[in-house]
């Protein structure tokens, strides 16, 4: 499990991966809950929620530099032992599962709500994971691979949504600060949960071709999914007026119904359509990293054996039970807290620990 060996990934592979994970199926009600929170000056909380996922990235990319040629796992059990890095695997597979789960929950709800709304969840989910199989029972390489290019043939999608600006009322932001800074940083709890993901760099990190540009891509990765949120925000926010923008419950679906072709007649059931893609981001690399955690903790080279469990575990789960709308989005707020705590708080303790560590072994080292 040490040997990373051609399985490298580019640094754009490595963006890919987490901007990619973290903008999926959150960005269709994200600018609902910030306009529930404070109104049109929502997004002014996702620059606060940016700067405060950055900080947990750098975070993570510095624990990694402890142990550059390893996993988050390896790096416990060479600093506290094989008990610590086992009992991580463990939370971090149930997280992923977590995180998992929520992406192909989310997904096929929508697609029900949009698409196929007779279609039962149990014909659907096997559709989305027969894909997701083929492309993460070859590695770390093809999960790359698979952001990078739905990363490219989504670039056409910022242009659909500049076609509705000619709708837009931009007098909607003003004034700015309307009710002063404690609406706008209570929102900021609405952007933790959208930039979930960075915990994927524990895994990825000894993968990183060039590891010195960690740090450039944790950058450049948050950054983009920051002006994503916020290029859609402010579009919902500038299209819907002040009363109307909680109204919605995804106002990033329903401001495409001003977009009218002769062609099409609603041109919001292509779009969802091609999103399913963006939205495989979250599950697809979930899926990888969950199945390397369980075989990391079985010592086992090969993830297939756990790939192919998790397949079916998930196709015959479905079939005798599916969460609604209400259930997941009590999942969403519990993992809203279980997010915060594995991806801002334990990053920030485990590298004041080893910082710690490595200070003391120098004073003892120097006497």
């Amino acid at each position: 499990m040490n040997s990373y060996v051609g399985k490298q990934i580019t640094l754009f592979q490595f963006i890919s991966i987490i901007s990619g994970s973290q903008v999926s199926v959150a960005v269709l009600n994200l600018p609902r809950k910030l306009s529930e929170a404070a109104d049109t000056d929502g997004w002014i909380a996702l620059i606060i929620g940016w700067a405060l996922s950055l900080i947990a990235g750098l975070a993570i990319v510095g624990v990694m530099k402890y142990y550059p040629n390893g996993t988050l796992f390896d790096l416990l059990s060479e600093y506290m032992g094989r008990w610590a890095g086992v009992l991580a695997a463990m939370l971090f597979a149930l997280y992923f599962f977590y995180l998992m789960y929520d992406g192909l929950v989310r997904t096929i709800l929508v697609t029900k709500t949009w698409l196929l709304p007779t279609t039962q969840s149990f014909v659907l989910m096997p559709l989305l994971l027969i894909p997701a199989y083929s492309i993460v029972r070859h590695g770390i390489r093809n999960v790359a691979r698979y952001a990078e290019l739905i990363i490219w043939i989504s670039l056409w999608i910022p242009f659909v949504y500049i076609y509705t600006l000619k709708h837009a009322h931009w007098v909607y932001l003003l004034p700015l600060l309307k009710e002063g800074w404690l609406p706008i940083l209570s929102a900021v709890k609405a952007t933790i949960y959208p930039m979930l993901g960075m915990v994927s760099i524990f895994i990825l990190y000894p993968h990183l071709k060039y590891k010195e540009y960690a740090t450039k891509g944790i950058v450049i990765a948050n950054s983009i999914t920051m002006l994503l949120y916020l290029f859609v925000t402010i579009i919902c926010y500038v299209y819907f007026s002040p009363e109307e923008s909680h109204l919605y419950n995804d106002p990033v679906i329903s401001v495409l119904k001003s977009i009218e072709f002769k062609f099409i007649e609603r041109i919001e059931i292509p779009f969802i359509s091609f999103y399913l893609f963006i939205f495989s981001l979250i599950w697809i690399p979930m899926m990888y990293l969950l199945t390397y955690c369980i075989a990391w903790i079985f010592k086992r080279e090969s993830i297939g054996i756990p790939l192919r469990l998790l397949i079916i575990l998930l196709a015959v789960g479905t079939f005798f039970y599916f969460p609604t709308y209400n259930i997941n989005n009590f999942l969403v707020r519990q993992l809203f807290w279980v997010g915060l705590i594995m991806e801002y708080i334990f990053p920030v303790c485990l590298l004041c620990y080893l910082w710690l560590s490595k200070f003391w072994k120098e004073e003892r080292s120097s006497l």
